[in-house]
């Protein structure tokens, strides 16, 4: 079975919706190929780094706001073993880091880079919309960094990223994470791992039934 991830890396929802497919999988007997699609919740350029409850602040009505739907989130991941630093998180325009999310899957590391890049934001508060700071990531899962920054500096993997996010536009796709099962069942939000397990379950038996017919 296949499973799409569309998702953003400064989205901790999707970064604890992550952790649960994993948990999922890990107590999943069937076979599966998860494929890691992008999505930008902002798309907006950000031409320097801003802490994250400021933008929010900015675009959810004010700073008190921002810092009670901060706390709820915190709460919730941190029942599931994830730690969100949002004292020290910085936003970040994700298009390159998708790229890198691309290059590291052609060869074969795209679930570590993915990792490392929720715990670089969320944890580390680094700014991952910056070339250099994604080149040393890439480095930290044993990718050649300056290698990295080579395809970054590049256009490679631009066109790619366009079109899989405007293909998400296409699919109706407005919040992640979504986990799209055997190209046609779709699941969204970060569910709970018992629940993705019975999604799984009985997508594996709906296709059987189908292949069946």
């Amino acid at each position: 079975m296949e499973i799409e991830i569309y998702a953003d890396v400064v989205c901790p929802w999707c970064y604890l919706g992550k952790r649960r497919l994993d948990e999922a999988l890990a107590r999943y007997d069937g076979e599966v190929t998860v494929r890691y699609r992008p999505f930008q919740l902002d798309p907006s350029p950000v031409p320097e780094p801003l802490p994250v409850v400021d933008a929010l602040a900015d675009n959810f009505g004010g700073p008190e706001r921002a810092r009670q739907m901060v706390e709820r989130v915190v709460q919730v991941a941190a029942g599931d073993g994830l730690r969100l630093d949002y004292d020290h998180a910085v936003a970040a325009n994700t298009f390159d880091a998708h790229r890198l999310v691309g290059y590291a899957t052609e060869r074969d590391r795209a679930a570590e880079m993915v990792d490392a890049l929720y715990q670089a934001h969320f944890t580390k508060g680094l700014d991952i919309g910056s070339r250099e700071v994604l080149a040393t990531i890439a480095g930290s899962i044993g990718l050649d960094a300056a290698d990295a920054r080579r395809f970054l500096d590049s256009d490679e993997r631009t066109a790619e990223v366009a079109a899989d996010l405007a293909a998400a536009r296409d699919l109706g796709i407005t919040s992640v994470p979504t986990f799209v099962l055997a190209g046609k069942y779709a699941v969204s939000g970060a569910q709970e791992t018992s629940t993705l397990l019975a999604a799984l379950a009985e997508v594996e038996q709906r296709e059987a039934a189908a292949g069946r017919a």
